[in-house]
């Protein structure tokens, strides 16, 4: 599988040969933060049409099809009418924190997706403590929300992100013990070393019965995480209107809005590194011939692949199964999920501690 450090150390030769180390090293931190903001509205534009497809599949519907072809470049007219939007600013809000949420809960979506290791030699992020990184960085969006909801001065925003705040806050227990249960399995915390283990078969096959209980605990509050239903209570328009982004308009609406999509992205991203082995090729023992065929697929169309996977799975529980009341949803994480994500950790603790894994 090609390393992408081989390129990346290359340029990096090359500038420090052209100019001082420290404005080279400024001028790679720029290309890659433009590269980021460019791939994550790249990502938006296909997610967002993704879900208008799939949402009417499960509709029996058809869906965008009069704008491009098979309705292609109605998200790009939906982006260029925001974009043009006037962003009205509501009486009475606290002016500071009405416009500093919307680009918390960006910030905090763009450092989580920088975790992302998209392909051998491509992680932008790649600490000793990245996955404690990522769940510190994903922690700050939720600051955002509650920010937008108090400083609007409307009492349905004001619900609305205290309903948000309440579940993201619990449903982030059962997001970091499904991961260190794997972390238990892997031993690090290091998202090029997690997948660099899973050469030789991904942890959803390797961690026996505790990996796949984590992996279905991972979705499920993954999907209260990101506000998704049925777990979309805090934006239930036909109780709180829009919820905690009532009071925005314009690009400031399509902050939240992007964030959202993107937020799925980076649960289905991070599900795709731990759990289906990331950039790594599907393997069989013993199919020499397969393994070599599978080689030659590049790692970032792997993860990808993997992550719009799982992407579609969200999709799926999202048109399945109908909203929930926020009692519900707070009763399924502290009286199920929790507890059986604390007896997972420890039923992996037994496992990796008798070597019973493969």
């Amino acid at each position: 599988m090609f390393d992408f450090s081989i390129v990346t150390n290359w340029i990096h030769q090359t500038l420090t040969s052209l100019m001082p180390e420290g404005l080279a090293i400024f001028i790679e931190c720029l290309v890659i933060g433009v590269c980021i903001i460019l791939m994550y509205a790249l990502l938006a534009i296909i997610l967002i049409y993704m879900e208008r497809k799939i949402c009417a599949f499960f509709q029996c519907r058809l869906g965008p099809n009069r704008v491009g072809k098979w309705g292609i470049l109605q998200v790009i007219g939906d982006v260029l009418k925001m974009l043009t939007k006037e962003i009205i600013e509501m009486k009475n809000v606290d002016r500071f924190l009405y416009n500093l949420a919307p680009f918390m809960v960006l910030i905090a979506s763009f450092l989580t997706f920088a975790c992302l290791p998209v392909n051998k030699g491509m992680e932008i992020l790649n600490f000793n403590v990245g996955v404690f990184f990522m769940l510190a960085a994903s922690s700050i969006g939720v600051v955002g929300i509650l920010l937008a909801g108090w400083s609007s001065n409307n009492k349905f925003s004001l619900i609305g992100a205290m309903r948000s705040g309440a579940q993201i806050i619990s449903y982030e227990l059962s997001i970091g013990l499904s991961i260190l249960t794997m972390i238990v399995l892997t031993g690090t915390m290091q998202f090029s070393e997690i997948v660099e283990q899973q050469a030789d078969g991904w942890f959803i096959f390797k961690g026996h019965i505790p990996a796949i209980i984590a992996f279905i605990v991972y979705l499920i509050a993954g999907n209260a995480e990101t506000n998704r239903g049925p777990f979309d209570l805090p934006e239930a328009e036909s109780e709180l209107t829009a919820g905690y982004h009532t009071e925005y308009s314009g690009m400031h609406f399509g902050f939240f809005y992007l964030a959202e999509y993107l937020n799925m992205f980076i649960v289905a991203g991070i599900a795709a590194t731990i759990f289906l082995g990331g950039w790594m090729p599907f393997h069989i023992v013993g199919l020499d011939g397969f393994n070599a065929i599978m080689d030659y697929i590049p790692g970032f169309i792997w993860f990808f692949g993997k992550a719009f996977f799982v992407v579609f799975l969200l999709m799926w529980i999202k048109w399945t199964f109908p909203r929930l009341r926020i009692d519900q949803i707070l009763s399924l994480e502290w009286k199920y999920l929790v507890p059986i994500s604390m007896i997972n950790l420890i039923l992996m603790v037994l496992i990796v501690a008798f070597k019973l894994h493969f």
